[in-house]
């Protein structure tokens, strides 16, 4: 299956995330922040990021912008995954390059459904 990259700064989503995806038969790689993230996706070429947004340092709208921008990972689709659910962040993440924005909590259909979307393509 794919290598999925999760940056997410809460233990407990990171823990959550990783299971679900492993079930799945999908092999992850974690980081605990966006700088981190964004090194780490530059160094292993996942086949796709799950990025939550509210993190310390460099937030999830600057890394997915900087991984959209950077020829050597602008292929990489990002799912957002994130508390905040207004309109203009979804608009925001998108013009930032994400090609899908889940809300948490969420089911592990819509998951699935937006991994099936980005890796398929």
């Amino acid at each position: 299956m794919a290598r999925i990259l999760i940056i997410d700064d809460s233990p407990t989503e990171l823990k959550k995330l990783t299971g679900m995806l492993e079930r799945l038969g999908h092999q992850v790689l974690r980081a605990a922040n966006g700088g981190d993230g964004v090194a780490l996706a530059r160094q292993e070429k996942p086949d796709a990021v799950l990025m939550d947004i509210v993190m310390p340092g460099m937030n999830g709208f600057q890394a997915t912008r900087q991984l959209t921008k950077d020829g050597s990972t602008a292929t990489i689709p990002i799912i957002i995954i994130t508390s905040k659910d207004q309109e203009t962040d979804r608009v925001w993440g998108a013009r930032q390059g994400a090609q899908a924005y889940l809300t948490k909590p969420f089911e592990e259909s819509a998951l699935v459904a937006a991994l099936q979307n980005v890796l398929v393509g």
